[in-house]
């Protein structure tokens, strides 16, 4: 029996996507459940899996092409039998190949168009597939990894000192979409920026006090992020303009919070969503952070996890920033900048005294969030970090 491949329903926001890598070949055995070939989108890279055993006797897309919801990519009959040789081992037992040589042969398509098109040394390249085979994945972390070693292509003599290269990378399908996205934020909302500080003793007094309790409670560490999670649903239950969003020339308040939690992957910044963080634990919000980040780092978040959301959480303190300005993620109206927590004097009673602060930022679309709104909300969201008994008891 022939069975079609076909490319899954895509969501809305998602019109195509493109080839990456087949990890199988024309006339090789597959067996269900086996990945045969990645998609990326806009938004996250889909593994199409084989939906039945048997030989895939027919490729019908190639590495690089675009395409759609429901094209047939390929075709497996359940009753052939393999035509492919048996696979040599990808580097024999003594083989006496090059260096090079013997990394490229552990490499996909994508993988070494890419190491073409940068000049990358390909032995500096630890691969994480399977037989250790090296995925664009590997490829595109090591190229903003400091070890990696970059060759010119065709290694052309040495340049002499003080000589100057270009290097011209096309650009991901998420890198565009984000520059596409931002550009849109700026152009049709009227951005504006508050900022506030906090004293974060109060949380990490709180956190120290619990922590171990809370990690076998919940099998999870305790963070930061919970806290913020929290505090901003609290703020925005106040403030309900805050969590709407402009749709023409109506304004839709939501009567649900989710959350979206800025993440930073080898592939760019995603933003997944924390479905109604009202209902949720201290404990379900640190689970489904951590679970964020895993998928994030393995390319495994679905095109479900980054679409929606109504108000955003990004931590770039991880990174070291003391200050920022974040730009609001479409159709949201706001977005709340966390930073670097850093030991500095302040008054207290009339004393200065040490205390671990943190700089908050909150950009807002100022044509459906007055200042005041907008203000009133981060303020409030400092008022239930510095005081945590607050978001038990809902005051």
């Amino acid at each position: 029996m022939l069975v079609e491949v076909k490319v899954p329903v895509l969501a809305e926001s998602v019109p195509d996507a493109t080839l990456l890598e087949w990890h199988k070949k024309s006339g090789e055995r597959v067996e269900r459940g086996d990945n045969l070939i990645d998609l990326e989108t806009d938004k996250v890279t889909l593994e199409i899996a084989a939906p039945v055993g048997g030989v895939l006797v027919d490729i019908r897309k190639q590495t690089g092409e675009v395409v759609t919801t429901d094209e047939i990519l390929a075709v497996i009959d359940t009753a052939a039998t393999s035509t492919a040789p048996d696979a040599a081992p990808l580097i024999a037992a003594g083989a006496d190949l090059p260096t090079d040589a013997a990394a490229a042969a552990k490499m996909g398509p994508a993988a070494r168009k890419i190491v073409q098109e940068r000049g990358l040394d390909v032995t500096t390249i630890q691969g994480s597939g399977k037989d250790g085979r090296v995925t664009k994945g590997d490829v595109l972390a090591q190229t903003v990894s400091a070890p990696a070693r970059v060759v010119p292509p065709q290694a052309p003599a040495p340049s002499a000192a003080g000589a100057r290269a270009d290097q011209r990378v096309p650009m991901t399908r998420l890198r565009k979409r984000t520059a596409e996205r931002l550009l849109q934020a700026q152009h049709q909302a009227a951005i504006l920026t508050t900022f506030n500080e906090v004293n974060m003793q109060p949380v990490m007094d709180l956190r120290n006090r619990y922590k171990d309790d809370f990690e076998k409670r919940h099998g999870v560490r305790m963070g930061f992020m919970s806290f913020f999670v929290k505090a901003a649903v609290e703020a925005l239950k106040k403030f309900p303009t805050v969590n709407a969003s402009i749709d023409g020339e109506d304004i839709i308040y939501h009567d649900y919070f989710d959350i979206g939690v800025a993440v930073g992957s080898e592939r760019g910044l995603v933003v997944p969503i924390l479905r109604n963080a009202e209902t949720l634990t201290f404990g379900d919000i640190e689970r489904g952070v951590r679970e964020f980040g895993d998928r994030a780092r393995d390319s495994k978040l679905t095109i479900e996890d980054l679409t929606g959301g109504t108000f955003t959480i990004s931590n770039g303190g991880i990174f070291g920033s003391l200050l920022s300005t974040p730009i609001l993620n479409p159709p949201q109206s706001a977005i709340l900048g966390m930073h670097k927590i850093q030991d500095r004097p302040v008054v207290e009673k009339g004393s200065i005294v040490i205390r671990p602060m943190m700089y908050l930022a909150m950009s807002y679309d100022h044509r459906i969030i007055d200042g005041r709104e907008a203000v009133q909300c981060l303020d409030t969201i400092r008022l239930l970090l510095e005081d945590p008994s607050r978001m038990l008891l809902q005051v």
